[in-house]
């Protein structure tokens, strides 16, 4: 497997009146190829889950194992790690700072030693994956840009360091509809050019019933529930005392499915729902 988290647990502010526990005993499994979408009300511990991923915080038990590598002894060197597991944090684009689009995107294979003419095949590759025109916006500040253009500059920069597992933060936060379409088109893009390791959190459950292959749902520093995402979603009145849902959609067809209409309500995308409608339309026409 690539991932392996092992009776892993956090502490922050541990021996304080703010002692808070906010990982408790997590065991998970990620395979490579796997697009796993990570869920659970705030303050679950996702935030702080997918930080232990390439080093950023210590456990305060368990271990973690990437590519056979366990990270959380002492003598890891993290920096290849941060190679290889690539994290890309809610609302990233603040973290741009270059006077290029460019130079923003190439920072990260310099500071790997990269020659110049990798390091220029590499920015256009990651421009290329994110939808950005390398000749039009290379040498735009990015500053100037749409925040929906900011954010893929910024995950742009994170790809460009070729690594194998791919975590995004909420990576639609805070964009308009247009926007967030086009962000998750380019994660989907990714994962299925790239065959990359994903790992999303979101709090949106149309994204990703839209995307992913596998859904780990968080409680309280806990594991709640975990499997493919049309097993998850059927699961409505434990998801609902989370505090989460299922897609708006699933909602629409198990209400008309009640209403009497004889159709499947085991429908996560608008798509699938389009389908079945349709065929429920010819077959009645057809009786």
């Amino acid at each position: 497997m690539m991932i392996k988290i092992e009776n892993l647990s956090y502490v922050y502010n541990p021996e304080s009146p703010f002692e808070t526990k906010a990982l408790d005993n997590i065991n998970l499994e990620v395979e490579k190829g796997d697009f796993v979408g990570l869920i659970g009300h705030t303050g679950s511990g996702k935030s702080t889950l997918v930080q232990h991923l390439n080093g950023l915080i210590r456990p305060t038990e368990g271990r973690i194992i990437i590519d056979g590598i366990d990270i959380t002894k002492k003598e890891t060197k993290l920096r290849a790690i941060r190679q290889e597991v690539g994290l890309v944090f809610q609302y990233p684009e603040y973290q741009l700072f270059e006077e290029t689009v460019y130079k923003d995107i190439a920072f990260g294979p310099k500071n790997l030693g990269l020659n110049e003419t990798e390091v220029d095949s590499r920015v256009k590759k990651a421009m290329e994956l994110v939808g950005l025109d390398f000749e039009k916006i290379k040498d735009r500040s990015p500053f100037e840009l749409s925040g929906g253009q900011k954010r893929r500059v910024a995950i742009a920069g994170v790809v460009a360091m070729n690594p194998k597992v791919l975590i995004l933060d909420e990576p639609t936060a805070g964009l308009d509809p247009k926007g967030r379409d086009e962000i998750l088109g380019e994660i989907q893009n990714l994962y299925e050019k790239e065959n990359m390791t994903i790992i999303l959190v979101s709090h949106s459950m149309e994204d990703i019933a839209k995307l992913v292959n596998k859904i780990v749902v968080m409680h309280k520093g806990k594991i709640a529930m975990e499997g493919a995402p049309r097993e998850i979603f059927k699961n409505q009145e434990r998801l609902e005392d989370l505090g989460l849902g299922i897609p708006q959609v699933t909602y629409f067809m198990k209400k008309y499915k009640s209403e009497g209409h004889s159709v499947s309500d085991d429908i996560l995308t608008i798509d699938e729902a389009k389908e079945e409608l349709l065929n429920y339309l010819r077959r009645r026409d057809n009786a």
